[in-house]
């Protein structure tokens, strides 16, 4: 008979999309478990009422932020599983001052955002879109000499950021024969080493790498760390990527850098979403836009609740965890 309680507060039409049936029956096994049945995220309010009794809380993305209040009825609460990304919109200080126990499924969308920086590099490498648009449009049979095309293999590759999306997105170009250059403060030089990767300076990087791929997590030190004077940094031809977050560049200097035509640019996030209509980046030849959807496949949304109840099993077991959180941490996440 289970003996632990387990608070499911993901809503419906979500719970069916991430929660596979495998997944619900495998938490059933070991747990008690309540479901949120109101088709919405619960409030601060409404989530506390409902803690009293809770060993562990099952959430994902809309979760209400863990504040004193909220805990204060919280008697046997040890765990918080994040079917999702970032933390930071409910993680505060009590957490761990209760030591209840924090982990995350952002390593699975990892996985989904770094093969499509690895596409958007391919596309802008290869340009197929612009092919697709011309044959369409009625344009005659491009002649092979007109066309700046290049393969993927050779080039350098720069990654910005190793964190969990930037360590799988670094296995993926060497695989398809890419020299992978990396910035990070935070990355060990002999751990460089054994990843394979070249450690650089951020201005070393942006001036000898064709492609430079934005993998920094949203801090107080990555704002804007990409400014006009690091764009001006990089080479005529070059390919920028940005599948993290706009706050790590200055949106409007890119755009000044972009209309001089120098290189080509994949856009994924914006200071603005959704993307208003008559923006800029919309009209610009050298620029693919695409709407937040990096980490968007049913593959990796299918499996997040599936990770985090094998998280809550090794919980339970009192078996090491694979993707806690710790409060040390926090600074330099995503």
């Amino acid at each position: 008979m289970a003996t632990h309680n387990v608070l499911v507060t993901v809503p419906r039409p979500l719970r069916d999309y991430i929660l596979s049936e495998e997944a619900e029956n495998k938490l059933r096994r070991m747990a008690n478990v309540h479901m949120n049945q109101e088709e919405r995220n619960w409030s601060g309010e409404e989530l506390a009422e409902r803690l009293p009794g809770v060993d562990a809380i099952l959430a994902s993305w809309g979760l209400a932020k863990l504040t004193p209040q909220v805990l204060e009825e919280a008697d046997s609460l040890d765990m918080v599983a994040y079917a999702a990304g970032s933390v930071k919109g409910f993680v505060t200080p009590t957490l761990y001052e209760r030591d209840i126990v924090v982990c995350h499924a952002a390593h699975r969308i990892a996985d989904s955002v770094a093969e499509f920086s690895l596409l958007l590099a391919m596309i802008g490498l290869r340009r197929p879109h612009e092919f697709d648009r011309q044959l369409k449009a009625g344009a005659e049979w491009p002649r092979s000499r007109d066309l700046a095309l290049y393969e993927i293999g050779g080039k350098k590759v720069g990654l910005l950021g190793m964190g969990y999306v930037g360590r799988r997105a670094a296995k993926l170009f060497q695989g398809v024969g890419a020299q992978v250059w990396v910035y990070d403060p935070y990355l060990p030089a002999d751990e460089a080493e054994s990843l394979g990767v070249h450690k650089a300076e951020l201005d070393e990087l942006l001036s000898a790498c064709k492609i430079v791929s934005l993998h920094l997590p949203s801090t107080e030190e990555t704002h804007h760390m990409l400014g006009a004077r690091e764009f001006a940094l990089l080479r005529d031809g070059a390919i920028l990527i940005n599948t993290a977050r706009s706050w790590v560049l200055d949106q409007e200097a890119l755009i000044q850098e972009l209309e001089k035509g120098r290189f080509w640019a994949a856009l994924d996030v914006y200071d603005e979403e959704p993307l208003p209509v008559d923006h800029p980046l919309r009209g610009m030849d050298n620029v693919f836009i695409t709407p937040h959807v990096a980490g968007l496949t049913r593959d990796s949304h299918g499996s997040l609740m599936e990770e985090m109840v094998d998280e809550i099993a090794r919980h339970f077991a009192g078996q090491p965890l694979k993707h806690q959180v710790t409060q040390e941490m926090l600074d330099i996440m995503a």
